[in-house]
């Protein structure tokens, strides 16, 4: 008797350690880079499957935090409905987006944070992707050119690529980036930003689909402005016939240096409009989730 009770007793308490590990978490933690320690904020969705779930690794802008990250662009209900890791790393203030590091490695720290999630974790690391905005948004660029080997694929938002970075993209990935016509602190028509000079919207286009060997043409799409709120997209999708990488731009007419359907951070006055015709977060794992990279 003594024995059936011990074997129901540890039964019960087996279930209940599995059903407090299955619930999503969000845990706010630290990893060590060059001797330095980085913080990130890392969302596990519920998930009773044995499969390695792949991850979304969101940058925020310059002077932003993780958290604001999450508030901006909230991955969180779509991870707990197509069972991804979301992690929002912090950086120094700002990223260190040029080949200068000033001293803080923040390719590297990416770098590390990618084997943590995948060794703590066990996620995928065959399909780890990138995306982030401003700031964050020239640094996921910088990533793709110089972490290709663990990087899936990437989408930039109100973010190109600055002309003098002292990097440049070298190997094929699957690509996409959205800004809007309106953007007052990172111009649609590149230019100058802070004393750089940065490569407008369909100028970086045209750099990756030369280099993915992407058809020319292009299929257009127009989404009209249902939610009337005065902004128009305009999808462009370039394609590799042989391989399926593709380059999609999404300019979103009078749209600001903002999320699509995020959070209005700060006046329109200041950053311009939010468009809600398009969901970002959506559209970025729709095109995220059909790509796996093929480790070496």
């Amino acid at each position: 008797m003594r024995y059936i009770i011990k074997t129901f007793i540890c039964m019960v308490i087996l279930l209940l350690n599995k059903s407090v590990k299955a619930q999503p978490q969000q845990i706010t933690e630290q990893i060590l880079v060059d001797g330095t320690k980085r913080k990130l904020i890392t969302y596990i969705p519920q998930n009773n499957s044995k499969e390695h779930m792949p991850v979304v690794i969101a940058l925020h802008g310059g002077f932003a935090t993780p958290k604001a990250m999450f508030r901006l662009a909230n991955f969180k209900s779509l991870a707990d409905k197509e069972k991804f890791i979301v992690v929002c790393p912090a950086s120094k203030r700002f990223w260190h987006d040029g080949a200068d590091t000033k001293g803080i490695d923040d390719v590297k720290f990416i770098d590390v944070l990618i084997s943590h999630v995948v060794e703590k974790y066990h996620a995928d690391a065959q399909r780890i992707y990138v995306t982030g905005i401003s700031n964050g948004g020239f640094m996921t660029t910088r990533l793709a050119c110089q972490l290709s080997n663990r990087i899936a694929a990437i989408a930039v938002v109100a973010a190109t690529l600055d002309k003098e970075a002292g990097y440049a993209p070298k190997k094929p990935m699957p690509v996409m980036y959205i800004h809007g016509t309106r953007d007052p602190i990172v111009s649609y028509n590149g230019g100058k930003l802070f004393g750089r000079k940065i490569y407008s919207h369909p100028e970086v286009i045209e750099k990756w689909v030369l280099l993915n060997a992407c058809s020319p043409e292009p299929t257009q799409t127009e989404i009209l402005d249902s939610r009337h709120d005065g902004t128009m997209i305009f999808k462009q999708e370039y394609i590799n016939k042989q391989n399926g990488i593709k380059v999609i731009s999404y300019t979103i007419g009078n749209g600001g240096h903002t999320w699509p359907n995020g959070r209005q951070y700060f006046p329109e006055f200041l950053i311009g409009k939010t468009t809600r015709n398009l969901d970002g977060c959506e559209v970025i794992w729709n095109f995220f989730k059909a790509y796996k990279k093929q480790l070496n």
